[in-house]
């Protein structure tokens, strides 16, 4: 019989809290190489943006690189982990540069050998 399912670990949603804090803080400063670092480098790996679709690291990569700096700030964000393998992050973000809209955004979490991955992403904006 499994063991089982523990979610939301105390110690588990501190950890990948902190990471993705790290992740936020690359993605403000525009730091392509930290942020690719916390991408799963995989052909299976998905980020759907708010005008855009990216399948596979390779993609995430593009897209990546012609990313410029931009401000935000997040709210209601929410990080649950189910086991020890998995989590998920759930914020909204406001952008000064988009006044009136509110952004939206979950990415699932993955623990590698490497640490942990930012294996599928999803990012829209709503009035």
């Amino acid at each position: 019989m499994a063991e089982p399912l523990v979610v939301d670990d105390p110690a588990l949603v501190a950890e990948v809290t902190a990471i993705f804090q790290s992740y936020e803080k690359a993605l403000l400063e525009n730091d392509g190489d930290t942020l690719d670092a916390m991408f799963l480098h995989s052909r299976q790996t998905i980020r759907y943006g708010v005008a855009e679709v990216q399948h596979g690291i390779e993609e995430v990569r593009t897209f990546r690189a012609a990313q410029k700096p931009f401000e935000r700030t997040l709210s209601r964000t929410v990080i649950t982990t189910y086991g020890e393998n998995v989590a998920i992050a759930s914020t909204l973000f406001h952008r000064p540069d988009f006044p009136n809209r509110i952004g939206r955004q979950m990415q699932t979490w993955i623990r590698t050998e490497d640490g942990w991955k930012v294996a599928a992403a999803h990012v829209s904006m709503m009035d």
